[in-house]
């Protein structure tokens, strides 16, 4: 998928990976999801990056951009190479493990207080996208 196809958060769902985004495209993208963002309690984050410092990088600016507390690292990896990076905000933890085969990108899933609020996953948004 081009960037030039790319026109909502919805249009990110079917890509392996994240895409490349003009700054006008990333502004419109972000408008989107603030408000998309306003419905839920509480969030969890995947991060697929080439490495653990990546993805912790990309974590910490989505934390900082919402105003979020920051979370703990609970695990990391010793080995080099692609990770996937999942973090809870209401558990307040960050697990990061080795993941080959997967694309880059930033994943958030917003979740509700309870059963009968759906959670609803945006992306993959670029890594530098926060």
């Amino acid at each position: 998928m081009t960037e030039s196809s790319i026109t909502s958060l919805g249009d990110l769902a079917r890509l392996r990976g994240a895409p490349e985004l003009t700054a006008e495209t990333a502004d419109r993208l972000r408008a989107e999801l603030h408000q998309a963002m306003a419905s839920a309690s509480w969030f969890t984050a995947g991060v697929m990056a080439p490495s653990a410092a990546q993805a912790l990088s990309a974590l910490r600016a989505l934390e900082r951009s919402q105003g979020w507390d920051a979370m703990k690292l609970m695990s990391s990896c010793d080995e080099d190479g692609p990770v996937f990076l999942k973090a809870n905000q209401q558990g307040g933890s960050i697990r990061i493990r080795i993941e080959h085969g997967l694309g880059e990108g930033i994943l958030i899933s917003g979740h509700g207080d309870d059963e009968n609020t759906p959670s609803t996953t945006w992306g993959p948004l670029p890594l530098d996208f926060f």
